[in-house]
């Protein structure tokens, strides 16, 4: 019996049992076979072989684009593996927080150490403003190897979105009633990013730059309030209804 192997053969002997050893593996396509000569013949049994490499390092970034993204925008986002080994039995994962969102799994059949590139597309709302993007990659070499599969991580890639004004018109009503003698303050409250701007059109000519207004039975009947930021502008038209007073009758 004796093994042949380009490291690490072992010669011909008859002892029932013979190891193959090697200290350390650099030929990624090594095949060791341990073969049998009996009565002139011959039988070999091959022995497969997997040499793998985790990933010097796992990246993540944004193609062509830097800063805060626009909301309803498509984007890329790119994950660099580099100098993996065998490719075919890597998996990129990727995740929003702790959410699984999609799977870049590779064919290749090279066996010796690659530079590997997944790509995510993105259309991020305002619900993502804050979110969290990562990928892992994950060789997954069978039962016989690893167990749990040998997995590295990139780092967190926190996302910022920018989206138009949205007026809270829970707040403010559309018609808002207001009694003679008694002042009334109405709030305009609006969410976007960058935080928007509020300020009232009075008049065509008197702008008040507050979220709060007083009015009163001389305040214009028509008022509107506007939300501003670099995304858009957002308006909502409020009716001001003067009422009368009201008088109470005791009796003597």
């Amino acid at each position: 019996m004796g093994w042949e192997s380009s490291e690490g053969p072992v010669p011909m002997t008859k002892d029932r049992l013979i190891t193959w050893r090697v200290s350390e593996l650099r030929e990624w396509g090594i095949e060791p076979s341990c073969f049998m000569n009996y009565n002139k013949t011959q039988c070999t049994v091959n022995l497969p072989v997997t040499i793998y490499k985790t990933p010097d390092s796992v990246s993540i970034s944004t193609v062509n684009h830097n800063g805060p993204m626009m909301e309803g925008n498509q984007y890329e986002l790119q994950c660099d593996v580099l100098n993996v080994a065998p490719v075919q039995y890597l998996t990129v994962n990727w995740y929003k927080g702790q959410t699984l969102v999609n799977q870049t799994i590779f064919t290749d059949t090279i066996k010796t150490p690659v530079n590997k590139t997944s790509k995510l597309l993105i259309r991020p709302d305002r619900a993502d403003d804050g979110a969290q993007y990562w990928c892992e990659a994950k060789l997954e070499l069978g039962e016989e190897g690893p167990q749990p599969p040998l997995t590295n991580t990139s780092e967190h890639l926190n996302i910022t979105v920018y989206f138009g004004p949205i007026i809270n018109e829970t707040k403010l009503p559309s018609i808002v009633s207001v009694f003679r003698g008694y002042p009334l303050v109405i709030v305009c409250e609006a969410e976007g990013n960058p935080k928007p701007t509020i300020s009232w059109s009075v008049n065509s000519t008197d702008i008040v730059y507050s979220e709060t207004l007083t009015i009163t039975e001389s305040t214009p009947e028509d008022l509107l309030c506007i939300a501003n930021n670099s995304v858009g502008i957002t308006t909502r038209r409020v009716k001001v209804s003067i009422q009368g007073n009201y008088f109470y009758y005791f009796p003597f």
